[in-house]
């Protein structure tokens, strides 16, 4: 590893291990360089979702790096107790949440149109490639800044916890859940917090977005459209470039869709 690249800076630190900048030093192409420690099961063996994900990934789209919208896995390295994975580092890049701040904690709507068809389909892509990467967030959505369109690349495939306000109801109120249904319900949570202003608890949102938020944040997840719905353009779909005129019904969520006070009540529970 230290003959290949050069470390530089932290740039975060979770469950897993930090991750730090580099850069490879043949021909100083940016990296981010992930510590991983390694976890084993009762038999011994190591474990490691993100190096099999990432692995899977890289072998089905060979080529792909600063293709793909997940960021693409270059190599890594065993140190027995400790893996070190290496991977592309999009320049300029930023995460979604420091993204729309730059907006002012907002993203205009066709902004938030362009970012939130591009992850559908990235999504999409991962669905068709049996992966479900469960934590798509703000802080696991950077948004390449190089040129006038935002581009979404994703990163983290760690499977993490679900974040608080990106768990689906259905877990807690039939302790389990399915990868599409909740999919769509963590696109819908993050179209929610990249279009919605806060002014003393009252939210207001772009009039063309809230049928594609009433379609996501549906409660039954059997009512959920499904990724590949999100992904059509035409006038009977719920996608981001065209909103549906939806009958309200019992059980789609109402806006605003959470009560803040009894959500933040409740604990995340990991999987």
């Amino acid at each position: 590893f230290q003959a290949r690249y050069v470390e530089e800076h932290q740039l975060g630190e979770g469950g897993c291990g930090a991750v730090f900048s580099g850069y490879r030093i043949e021909d100083r192409f940016p990296v981010s360089v992930q510590m991983m420690v390694v976890r084993q099961d009762e038999s011994g063996k190591m474990l490691s979702v993100e190096v099999a994900i990432m692995v899977k990934l890289a072998g089905e789209a060979e080529g792909s790096v600063g293709i793909s919208a997940p960021v693409s896995l270059l190599e890594w390295f065993d140190l027995g107790k400790e893996l070190i994975l290496v991977l592309e580092r999009p320049v300029p890049a930023v995460d979604l949440q420091k993204y729309k701040a730059e907006y002012g904690r907002t993203l205009p709507e066709d902004k938030a149109k362009v970012i939130l068809k591009q992850l559908v389909d990235a999504v999409k892509e991962l669905e068709d490639k049996h992966i479900f990467h469960r934590d798509i967030k703000g802080e696991n959505i950077l948004i390449e800044t190089g040129s006038d369109v935002p581009r979404v690349r994703i990163i983290d495939f760690g499977l993490s916890c679900f974040a608080l306000l990106f768990t689906p109801p259905e877990w807690y109120r039939r302790s389990c859940y399915r990868c599409g249904p909740t999919t769509v319900w963590q696109m819908g949570v993050v179209l929610y917090e990249a279009t919605i202003i806060f002014i003393f608890l009252i939210f207001s949102f772009f009039q063309e977005c809230q049928n594609f938020l009433e379609a996501c944040l549906t409660i039954a997840p059997e009512k959920r459209p499904t990724l590949e719905e999100l992904q059509s353009p035409g006038p009977d779909s719920a996608s981001p470039e065209r909103c549906l005129e939806r009958e309200s019904e019992e059980e789609q969520v109402s806006f605003p869709y959470l009560d803040f006070p009894r959500a933040f009540s409740l604990s995340p529970l990991c999987i």
